[in-house]
């Protein structure tokens, strides 16, 4: 099945709901950036939430930017996401090996450790929204959690997961995001603290075979669920030989003669998608006569 996520409302518009799954899109992040399994989990979660923060937006050309970045072993992670399903992202340390935690889990908070988590909207305007909030936990979910409620005011639930198997491949991965908007009612609000209280975690439900319509409908379907919306969600990377070239020339003309004067050819990695794109010194000079 191909990676996607819905969006929803339920209890008369009183939550808003997304749902993913996203495992096809998190084993490409895994095979590119030759990630360890804690670090897979990590950039997993992050990937998802990233998806669906995404299709939060309304522009076609928004983009969202989530950063993480911790004082612990992995260091940081960068996810990139548009408003059509698209998104990258990579994990600063992809090597970080790290013992199971008291649960035994993949300890993704021991790997982060305490940092920051920025959110950075880019909807078209002279300067993008910017939302902070430390890392409570540097489980990603739960950080979310918290962004949600203090810097957008709006009281959420996350849950994102990724489950491997034992040759370090991802078996499932996908998640979702539960918001009540104003005006829910006590009633609803109890309920649904009430029934994600007895939820063990989203991995468990996909490998039980729910898609993400089982999820929303097991999690708040006896509030009257809608289905809005499906959308397909892809691991996507925008880089090109022409970015890369562009970036080259807006180096300057003294740094670009010093590459030429070692006379190798030179390796620009993609950071997102982890593509190598080799420029020959000739390929330098053309370069260096487009230079301003």
């Amino acid at each position: 099945m191909s990676d996607y996520m819905i969006r929803a409302t339920a209890a008369d518009g009183q939550i808003r709901a997304f749902a993913a799954t996203t495992g096809e899109l998190v084993e490409f992040a895994r095979r590119a950036h030759n990630t360890s399994p804690v670090a897979t989990a990590a950039l997993g979660r992050l990937l998802t939430a990233g998806a669906m923060m995404g299709a939060m937006m309304k522009g076609e050309e928004d983009l969202l930017t989530i950063k993480i970045e911790g004082g612990g072993p992995i260091g940081g992670l960068t996810v990139t996401a548009d408003a059509k399903g698209n998104v990258k992202g990579y994990v600063n340390n992809p090597d970080v090996m790290l013992p199971p935690n008291a649960k035994g889990k993949l300890d993704v908070g021991g790997a982060l450790g305490l940092g920051v988590l920025s959110v950075i909207r880019d909807i078209g305007l002279k300067e993008p929204y910017v939302g902070q909030t430390i890392l409570v936990t540097g489980e990603i979910a739960e950080d979310l959690t918290y962004y949600f409620s203090t810097s957008e005011q709006t009281p959420s639930s996350v849950a994102l997961g990724v489950l491997m198997n034992r040759e370090n491949t991802v078996r499932q991965a996908g998640g979702f995001i539960l918001q009540l908007l104003p005006g829910a009612s006590e009633e609803v609000i109890g309920g649904l603290e009430k029934k994600l209280a007895g939820i063990s975690s989203v991995t468990e439900l996909l490998d039980q075979g729910m898609t993400p319509e089982n999820i929303l409908e097991y999690v708040i379907g006896e509030w009257g669920l809608e289905l809005l919306d499906r959308m397909p969600t892809r691991f996507a990377c925008n880089c090109s030989r022409q970015r890369i070239e562009k970036a080259l020339i807006s180096v300057g003309k003294n740094e670009l003669q010093s590459m030429i004067e070692e006379g190798k050819t030179i390796e620009v990695n993609c950071h997102f998608c982890g593509k190598h794109y080799p420029i020959t010194v000739e390929e330098l000079r053309i370069l260096l006569a487009q230079a301003v």
